[in-house]
């Protein structure tokens, strides 16, 4: 994976304490999309995503709490179920598109 190239990944956490879980919701809403309570999703290059964990485990507790990232890959549709907190939405790079199940 290039350092230059960003690309997009899905964020979850499960935070113990409400003065914890608000810092990292703050964090992460300066740096993606959120898509669900306690999810976002992040188009970001490598180095920035580095900080941002790096960040991110400063304001958590080992022991009592939870960070999940896991890379998407490029050009991913995702299919939804249910009411939907935001439109279709396209971003690039890479592209994902938030649809509806018919």
């Amino acid at each position: 994976m290039a350092d230059n190239q960003a690309n997009l990944y899905l964020i979850a956490y499960d935070i113990a304490d409400p003065k914890r879980l608000s810092k990292v919701h703050r964090t992460l809403k300066r740096q993606g999309l959120p898509v669900q309570y306690s999810v976002f999703t992040v188009v970001i290059k490598r180095k920035a995503l580095l900080a941002l964990l790096a960040d991110l485990d400063e304001l958590i507790h080992p022991a009592k709490d939870d960070i999940r990232c896991y890379r998407l890959p490029n050009n991913t549709e995702m299919k939804t179920l249910g009411r939907q907190l935001f439109r279709k939405r396209t971003t690039n790079p890479p592209t994902f598109i938030f649809h509806p199940v018919s």
